[in-house]
């Protein structure tokens, strides 16, 4: 669907369900340079399965009209005023990378209004490599040439996929080949408060990771689990980075076995 928000038209995928505030929201936060398709698979399961769900297109990123958001704090506060702007209470937060950090920001601002978190291939911080950096300023093919090698894990670097039919490296780089690339990477630069962020969220936490991340290296995941005051979930998948492409069923499931149990005691 689309809404009108801060003089933007910004696109949110619903799962193919019509947007219903009644039901228990989660919000999806795609990461650098993505958009709402990472999350294709685990938002049309909840849709359909008592839960609304937005996964929104960050200001200028495919869908999405606007300018793009240059820090990890003006998104978080842009999520919660998307999610005052459609009257949302509570809401489970759910993110990946970039998209976790701003999760993770968010749910530190507004503790009492989050039922659940769950962060997937990030840390505290994720420093970004200088010459990623350069390259997606100045040479953005190479950018994502490097992000797409770095990203995915061995097995579709050989042409795996969990989704016949489809080619998520091609994918993928076509939706990065269109974002802002350089100025979500340097938002994660810049981006420090995270260790802080984390003592001060109190919601039920969840932590999924890949063992051969080579964008966020798991000792850095690993430090932010031991920081989270209320952490409930730690695993470790045997995946790269792009865990929702890479390992959408196992991360579904995941997500189903955490957050449908914290929204039925609400």
């Amino acid at each position: 669907m689309y809404l009108d928000f801060q003089q933007a038209r910004i696109y949110l995928g619903t799962g193919g369900k019509v947007f219903d505030v009644n039901l228990p929201t989660i919000l999806f936060l795609h990461g650098s340079g993505m958009d709402h398709r990472a999350w294709q698979l685990q938002t049309r399961w909840f849709a359909f399965h008592g839960f609304s769900v937005l996964a929104p297109d960050f200001p200028a990123h495919s869908l999405s009209t606007g300018q793009a958001l240059s820090s990890i704090q003006a998104a978080a506060l842009w999520v919660w005023d998307l999610i005052d702007q459609l009257q949302i209470k509570t809401v489970s937060l759910v993110g990946h990378s970039q998209g976790a950090l701003i999760a993770l920001e968010a749910a530190a601002s507004q503790p009492k209004r989050v039922r659940s978190l769950s962060l997937i291939a990030t840390g505290a911080a994720i420093p970004v490599n200088d010459q990623l950096l350069q390259l997606a300023s100045k040479n953005k093919p190479s950018a994502v040439a490097a992000m797409l090698n770095w990203g995915f894990g061995k097995a579709y670097q050989l042409g795996c996929s969990q989704v016949p039919g489809l080619a998520p490296l091609a994918i993928a780089g076509q939706i990065m080949q269109q974002n802002p690339l350089a100025i979500d990477l340097a938002a994660c630069q810049a981006y420090q408060n995270g260790e802080q962020a984390a003592k001060q969220i109190t919601a039920p936490t969840q932590l999924i990771f890949g063992e051969y991340d080579r964008m966020t290296p798991l000792k850095a995941g690993r430090a932010l689990a031991g920081v989270l005051p209320n952490l409930q979930s730690h695993t470790e998948l045997a995946s790269g980075h792009m865990l929702p492409v890479e390992e959408p069923a196992a991360c579904l499931q995941l997500l189903r076995d955490f957050i449908k149990p914290l929204a039925l005691k609400e």
